[in-house]
């Protein structure tokens, strides 16, 4: 096979053709096909970075919040027992100071019930002292009583005392002043005279003397001088057993 030149040309020339047309219509759509898909696939892999760096922050954004969460409610719980417990501490003071207060009142309700029973029996004690008395002085009361409790009236009248003195000063010396005096038993004339000298030496002003018969003096006298009234008998002296008892 002899080598032509000119075949040799034209081959290249072929070769040259086929290459441009390749390059035209094959190589340069490709080359751009294959850049529009690179760039697509770059954009996809810088997408993909940016959403795995923004799930990266939520991340954190999340583990931070979480942990924030727990030391706000680790908080709230600690501030949650600490106000029950204070609540507790004073509500049990609260009961405490109430459970005394109880205490205390039950206690002086107990002493006033126990003065009450007290006052109560020392009252019935003083009224059955009396009335015994009573009984025991009614029986023993005579003549003989009689002439010791007139012995001790004469005595007690030796001095008039203040009260009866401040009530006969209001009055005129020139008005006559009653005086009546009670008995259990008749006085004797002798008596009579004796008291009424007694009174006259003590008073100035005219007397006027009145006698009466009174059984529930029991034994003794009374003598009313104006506004004062005298008291030598029994039944003054268990009176005052019956006001004591009163006063309890």
């Amino acid at each position: 096979m002899e080598f032509d030149l000119t075949t040799f040309l034209l081959e290249i020339v072929n070769f040259l053709i086929l290459i441009w047309i390749l390059q035209r219509l094959f190589y340069r759509p490709v080359r751009d096909q294959i850049n529009r898909r690179k760039q697509l696939i770059d954009q996809s892999l810088a997408q993909a970075e940016k959403m795995r760096q923004e799930a990266l922050e939520l991340k954190k954004t999340y583990e931070n919040r979480q942990q924030q969460w727990d030391q706000e409610k680790q908080a709230a719980i600690s501030a949650l027992h600490q106000q029950l417990e204070t609540d507790r501490q004073q509500q049990l003071l609260k009961l405490r100071e109430e459970l005394e207060l109880e205490r205390h009142r039950a206690r002086t309700s107990m002493q006033r019930q126990q003065q009450e029973i007290h006052r109560h029996q020392q009252k019935l004690a003083l009224l059955n002292g009396a009335h015994f008395a009573s009984l025991i002085l009614k029986q023993a009361a005579g003549p003989q009583l009689e002439d010791r409790l007139f012995d001790l009236l004469f005595q007690q009248i030796h001095q008039l005392p203040d009260a009866c003195m401040n009530s006969l000063q209001t009055l005129d010396r020139n008005k006559t002043l009653d005086i009546h005096v009670s008995s259990v038993y008749p006085i004797d004339h002798e008596r009579k005279q004796r008291l009424e000298q007694r009174l006259t030496s003590l008073i100035d002003n005219p007397l006027h003397f009145e006698y009466s018969q009174t059984p529930d003096l029991l034994a003794g006298f009374r003598i009313d001088i104006g506004a004062w009234v005298l008291h030598v008998n029994l039944q003054h002296e268990l009176s005052g057993f019956a006001e004591i008892a009163d006063d309890f």
